[in-house]
């Protein structure tokens, strides 16, 4: 059943993007309870970001920095034509050693917000991966407002916002570079800022609204109490297996495959990977709300 007013469902490629970089929030998330921000750490997250997407081909190398010159520019230009070009392999390898520290600074006399607007800016720079460097960057911000207690979850999502001014986004950070003009960058940011919280207020309702649906769906058409834990879940992340399932519940593996075969009956979630094992599963209505472009007020 459709819930008027949340729109088309993702196509299955755009919710393969969106399951993966979930579970390397999810990941990066857990990996922060007793690991320090390092580069090691920037690879793990690329490589779980690419796992069976675009840039995830082996010649892209998930997980490694690049050993290569890349740039940025139209089809077929050269690093002579290129809109940017970031630092060859060597200079990328010091200024990531820069970047490495700069994370773990202390005592830093900018605020927490700022300082998220020099490290974005300073990823970007060094581009020190052939794909996903964007989608590697943006995840960090998330990532570093949790990490820094900024927020209790990652709620604010600043690719909207980015994307939504994906040209003045890049003109920004190419002015840095050209001629150092931050402070219009860091206003840019700090209105993405402000806009996108704004928005994440939205989100939060329109999935507050669609949970007390469910529950009430569920009530009605079933007794079980663990299947109206199964659909919370599916609200903490719209990604589960039925392994992660059972853990968390502490229920047997039948108990947890029963529950979540209800809820793919409903229509409330789909399996993504199409297996017979290691299945995915992904509540689309969830993750409509969290990717929708803009939501209403």
């Amino acid at each position: 059943m459709d819930i008027p007013g949340f729109g088309p469902q993702p196509s299955k490629p755009d919710l393969r993007e969106v399951a993966n970089y979930v579970n390397a929030m999810r990941y990066g998330l857990d990996r922060l309870k007793d690991f320090p921000l390092a580069k090691r750490f920037v690879r793990e997250l690329h490589t779980r970001l690419l796992e069976g997407v675009r840039g995830g081909e082996i010649d892209r190398t998930p997980g490694e920095f690049r050993r290569s010159p890349n740039w940025i520019g139209a089809p077929g230009d050269t690093p002579a034509r290129a809109t940017f070009v970031p630092p060859p392999v060597e200079e990328m390898e010091t200024a990531l050693d820069g970047f490495e520290k700069y994370l773990n600074k202390e005592n830093d006399p900018y605020p927490f917000l700022v300082r998220l607007a020099f490290i974005h800016y300073q990823f970007e720079a060094i581009h020190p991966f052939l794909d996903g460097n964007g989608r590697i960057g943006r995840l960090l911000i998330s990532l570093l407002l949790v990490y820094w207690n900024l927020l209790p979850q990652p709620l604010l999502y600043l690719s909207a916002y980015f994307e939504k001014h994906r040209e003045e986004y890049y003109q920004h950070l190419m002015r840095i570079s050209t001629d150092g003009a931050w402070s219009k960058w860091l206003i840019f940011f700090l209105n993405g800022v402000a806009e996108q919280s704004q928005d994440a207020i939205s989100r939060a309702k329109a999935l507050q609204y669609l949970q007390t649906y469910w529950q009430k769906r569920c009530r009605e058409s079933y007794r079980s109490v663990n299947l109206l834990r199964v659909v919370d879940l599916f609200f903490l992340s719209p990604l589960w297996t039925v392994p992660q399932i059972q853990k968390v519940l502490g229920v047997d593996f039948k108990s947890a495959q029963r529950n979540i075969g209800e809820l793919e009956k409903t229509g409330f979630v789909r399996e993504l990977t199409g297996k017979k094992y290691r299945k995915l599963y992904a509540a689309e209505e969830v993750l409509n709300i969290v990717t929708k472009d803009k939501m209403e007020s």
